[in-house]
């Protein structure tokens, strides 16, 4: 089954005014039914406002009948690295539904969610030092656009017992959300079907309402062209933010499968790197002259990707990326990962430079976007004090970087005194003498700075301890630090790895007789091709990259 939109027939066959007639009758009957407080997902796109809209208008009716008494809560979860136009206008739009609920006594509460710090983008990537998501590895919408969401609306079904999630979903979007669509509607544990709604997959006791999951994408935006959006946001402005993010700045109806739609364009993060290109914000750029100032957004996810249609173009970014990147996994334990094309170690986080070559470029986008930019844009920040404090507390604490190098980059880039806390000078643990204990160690063959970072890491641990009167961890830390530093270079840790797999693989085949035949010829084959890897030294296969990406 192809993903691929599926051409559905109009909703509004029997007439526009009939069609919104019984769905707003529906919303209504369903809205008194219980007590059940209501969740509407509102992303500012088409479908969503379309969805809040059909509600705002049958709330206008039960609040005139005396029925309107139960909360209803709109919530956008903002990533903070979303495409900041389509950010502003969702703010914008939250700001007007609170002040046109007030004036229209309505029982509607607008929410703007964020991740937690530590669940951010720019405190992963550039703290912890998260590869850019990736297929095998797509660690951010979990933390940056589903946790904040579940979190609200399980914490409001846990309050209320239960709680109804109004999503604008629909089944013309694609072959694949019709499936599941239909898959949930047709559940044999769908106690509420007759009411028109169905379970949710992931979130106990929350049921899903989906008041336009019938209509085509035609069906969208003649509505939204047809009547006035009722919390004074213009729906000619949503077209047009559409018709800016489109190629060719052209946004038609469907009129044929060969016609663009409008409705085809899609707003992300501005560093999404699950696809090749983000074709909304280019389109932005190329439409319009006065989008340019963005261009140090696009900029910062081509520092990232890893993703290009031309086979050696990908590959050498996929050479890029595992430059930057540490043989050793966050915990510090070596990872072997074997395939037909070859056998290597799993690179883990992004190393000490690269982290802060990413800071220092995040920054300077920011700096770009506030000259460049239009006044709305001035005070932008991608990076607040928050998110750094807690890059620079991760630094410092779990990577054991006491260089303390994140406020000198802030003042290079921003021209300005750091305005976080100010950290104690240390005796030993300071610039200048890190400096030059690094010195002595290249002196003396460190030419990767493993030792450097096994003596810093060292120094800092017992440092940490210092003060303490229980130890009782100390010991433990050093270890794990004494572990992780324990290869003189990256060759030598992927021998040491790759000679430990041989041998596991060897007493596995020798003592499991459990074995069939089949399973027993590859582990041949797995021992055979680490044997010539290590015999071939140096040798490496790009193509694992693409097949494991784990950090943790």
């Amino acid at each position: 089954m192809t993903d691929s939109v599926v051409q559905s027939q109009s909703a509004f066959s029997g007439g526009l005014k009939e069609a919104i007639r019984e769905s707003i009758d529906h919303i209504k009957m369903l809205y008194r039914v219980d007590e059940i407080p209501w969740v509407i997902g509102y992303s500012g796109g088409k479908d969503s406002t379309a969805t809040l809209q059909l509600i705002w208008y049958a709330l206008q009716e039960l609040q005139e009948e005396g029925y309107a008494s139960k909360k209803v809560h709109v919530i956008s979860t903002d990533t903070l690295v979303e495409n900041p136009i389509v950010a502003l206008w969702v703010e914008k739009s939250l700001n007007r539904m609170e002040e046109a609920a007030k004036l229209q006594n309505l029982p509607i509460v607008p929410h703007r969610l964020t991740p937690e710090i530590k669940d951010r983008f720019w405190v992963n990537l550039i703290g912890k030092g998260y590869p850019a998501p990736r297929m095998k590895f797509r660690w951010c919408t979990d933390r940056l656009k589903i946790s904040p969401s579940n979190s609200f609306i399980q914490n409001l079904a846990n309050k209320n017992g239960e709680a109804i999630l109004v999503l604008g979903t629909r089944k013309a979007e694609s072959t694949a959300r019709a499936a599941v669509m239909d898959k949930f509607e047709s559940s044999s544990t769908n106690t509420r079907k007759a009411l028109g709604l169905t379970e949710n997959g992931s979130l106990e006791r929350v049921w899903v309402y989906t008041p336009i999951s019938s209509w085509s994408n035609d069906d969208v935006w003649i509505y939204l062209n047809s009547v006035k959006n009722p919390w004074n946001f213009p729906n000619h402005d949503l077209m047009g933010m559409y018709q800016g993010a489109t190629e060719g700045g052209e946004c038609p109806l469907v009129v044929d499968k060969s016609t663009q739609s409008c409705g085809d364009s899609r707003f992300g993060c501005y560093v999404c790197t699950m696809v090749t290109e983000d074709k909304s914000m280019n389109a932005m750029i190329a439409n319009d002259e006065e989008k340019e100032w963005m261009y140090p957004l696009v900029s910062l996810r081509n520092e990232l990707e890893i993703n290009d249609a031309v086979k050696e173009k990908k590959l050498a970014k996929l050479r890029r990326d595992r430059d930057n990147r540490d043989f050793r996994r966050m915990n510090g334990q070596l990872t072997v990962h074997v395939t037909k094309n070859g056998a290597d170690v799993v690179h883990g986080p992004y190393i000490q430079s690269f982290r802060e070559h990413m800071l220092k470029k995040v920054l300077e986008a920011q700096v770009a976007v506030q000259q460049m930019g239009p006044p709305e844009v001035q005070n932008l920040e991608l990076l607040p004090l928050e998110e750094l404090e807690a890059i620079r507390k991760i630094w410092l604490e779990e990577k054991h970087e006491v260089e303390d190098n994140l406020p000198k980059i802030y003042e290079q880039v921003i021209k300005a005194p750091y305005p976080g806390k100010r950290r104690a000078h240390h005796p030993v643990l300071n610039r200048d003498t890190l400096a030059k204990l690094k010195t002595y160690c290249e002196q003396h063959g460190d030419k990767e700075g493993l030792l450097y970072q096994q003596i810093r890491a060292t120094m800092s641990v017992a440092n940490k301890h210092r003060n303490q009167l229980r130890r009782a961890k100390l010991g433990e830390e050093l270890n794990d630090v004494l572990d992780k530093g324990a290869f003189n270079s990256m060759f030598e840790a992927k021998e040491f790895a790759l000679e430990r797999e041989r041998h596991r693989l060897h007493i596995q085949l020798t003592n499991d007789h459990s074995l069939n035949t089949e399973e027993q010829e590859k582990i041949k084959e797995k021992i055979h091709m680490i044997t010539k890897c290590i015999k071939e030294q140096g040798y490496s296969s790009l193509p694992l990259e693409t097949d494991v990406v784990e950090v943790d």
